[in-house]
């Protein structure tokens, strides 16, 4: 997969999505919501991990793919997913004082990944002739 030849066209406004949610993802895990009020949803930020997950493999899948196979494509991306959600969560028990790292994000984090991992797939094989 080179990076290089993704830079022009479709897949470079991918990647710049993809960049900039990797940053929205670091800044909204990384603040405190200390004064925010309570959404009153059982293990709300779970859900908010899980779609941050799926659209962080989603986009990075979509920036960076270009004649690579799909397959090992996906898990590269599930992986680079997985590992940031793993670092925010470190970063979170490191630097913040208002925030602590949580297996439990971990999870949600992974689910989220896998499930975009899964849309992919699902839209490759039943909604186009070749995968993207």
């Amino acid at each position: 997969m080179k990076i290089t030849n993704n830079l022009s066209g479709r897949n470079s406004f991918f990647l710049a999505l993809a960049v900039f949610w990797t940053l929205l993802i670091a800044v909204l895990c990384l603040i405190s919501f200390n004064k925010m009020p309570s959404v009153g949803i059982k293990s709300a930020d779970k859900y908010v991990h899980s779609i941050f997950h799926f659209v962080f493999t989603i986009l990075w899948f979509l920036g960076l793919y270009q004649n690579a196979p799909f397959k090992k494509s996906l898990l590269k991306v599930t992986t680079f997913s997985i590992c940031y959600g793993i670092l925010i969560e470190i970063l979170q028990g490191l630097l913040t004082t208002t925030r602590k790292a949580d297996v439990y994000d971990v999870m949600a984090n992974t689910t989220g990944a896998i499930l975009g991992v899964l849309a992919l797939y699902l839209y490759s094989n039943y909604f186009k002739k070749k995968p993207l």
